[in-house]
């Protein structure tokens, strides 16, 4: 099954965001933080979209000063449009509000 996200790819690349972080307050503010840089929560630990490279960078500094000192892994992925439009979505989409709240 594959789910289609809608990404604006005209003004970056794709970025794909992955973290592991085990505390709940600094969790949320990697999400809000994220968020904030216009990137779409994909799944509960998971962020994508389009940024330029100036915008990658601004994201790894802020994300990086964040987590300073806290057991987190945060990973960033470039991906090309190409990559991006083969990769395989199993189960069901799951959407979330503005709020990160899922969407039944």
């Amino acid at each position: 099954m594959s789910t289609n996200y809608i990404l604006d790819v005209s003004e970056g690349l794709i970025t794909l965001v992955i973290y592991d972080i085990t505390e709940d307050d600094v969790r949320l503010r990697v999400a809000r933080f994220l968020r904030a840089k216009g990137l779409t929560r994909i799944q509960k630990s998971a962020f994508i979209g389009s940024l330029t490279v100036s915008a990658r960078k601004d994201v790894e500094n802020g994300v990086s000063k964040l987590i300073y000192g806290k057991k987190a892994n945060v990973q960033i992925y470039p991906l090309t449009p190409a990559s991006y439009s083969q990769r395989v979505v199993l189960g069901v989409e799951l959407r979330y509000d503005d709020q990160d709240r899922l969407i039944a």
